[in-house]
């Protein structure tokens, strides 16, 4: 892990954040003082869970996972986090520790404001403090519908959801960093039942496994199987 502060940088970066639109230019002097810049390799950890809560994350660039791991050692993701995209709020309003895990999947490079900054700004900054919240209502309904999908839907059809969800001309690209078991926790299974879901959706036809693509050869089916018909 790489640490750096400039301030100048941290501005420019945090004035570009969707999730902080319409700020005026005090709080983001503010943010900036109090903002460091991180840059962690593909795998490196960027925190653990329940260590203690460092203050609010902002992704410059590259991506990142959010995970929960048992005392077996299995993973389930929770998030993708990307470019823009701000998270540990709970952390930060909370008091508490550090609620996930989180990891780099690519070379990212964050910026991380401490808590004590953001305390001043809630306090002396009622916009920031609305702006935030939404944030986090936001990351609360990503939560609800992943539960639903754990809860009320089989490993073949949150399968086929995602890979309709995902498909560009109708394929779903491999990445280098995205294999079977990175697959496997996002969907909340193992790898074993998982190669049978995507083993059941080639048999009928729906999709063909390649080793870098997942191409879709009827999507209507495919939507049908995930119950994602209009």
């Amino acid at each position: 892990m790489k640490i750096i502060h400039d301030s100048r940088e941290a501005v420019e970066v945090l004035s570009a954040t969707p999730c902080f639109a319409g700020l005026d230019a005090d709080a983001f002097d503010l943010m900036a003082g109090g903002a460091i810049r991180l840059e962690f390799a593909a795998g490196q950890v960027v925190f653990l869970e329940d260590e203690p809560c460092a203050g609010l994350y902002i992704m410059q660039q590259g991506q990142l996972k959010s995970i929960k791991i048992s005392e077996t050692g299995r993973e389930q993701i929770l998030r993708f986090v990307v470019a823009g995209d701000v998270f540990n709020e709970v952390g930060v309003l909370a008091g508490s520790t550090n609620r996930v895990t989180v990891v780099a999947v690519q070379k990212s490079t964050l910026w991380v404001i401490r808590r004590e900054t953001i305390q001043r700004l809630l306090q002396n900054h009622p916009h920031f403090a609305s702006l935030v919240t939404q944030n986090l209502a936001q990351r609360m309904l990503h939560l609800v519908s992943l539960v639903e999908d754990l809860s009320l839907r089989s490993v073949q059809e949150r399968l086929a959801r995602f890979l309709g969800e995902h498909a560009e001309d109708c394929a779903v690209e491999r990445r280098r960093w995205s294999t079977q078991a990175e697959l496997a926790a996002r969907l909340g299974t193992v790898p074993d039942v998982l190669s049978r879901a995507l083993r059941d959706l080639a048999d009928q036809e729906i999709i063909r496994v390649g080793r870098q693509t997942i191409e879709i050869l009827d999507m209507d089916r495919l939507r049908s199987v995930a119950m994602l018909v209009d």
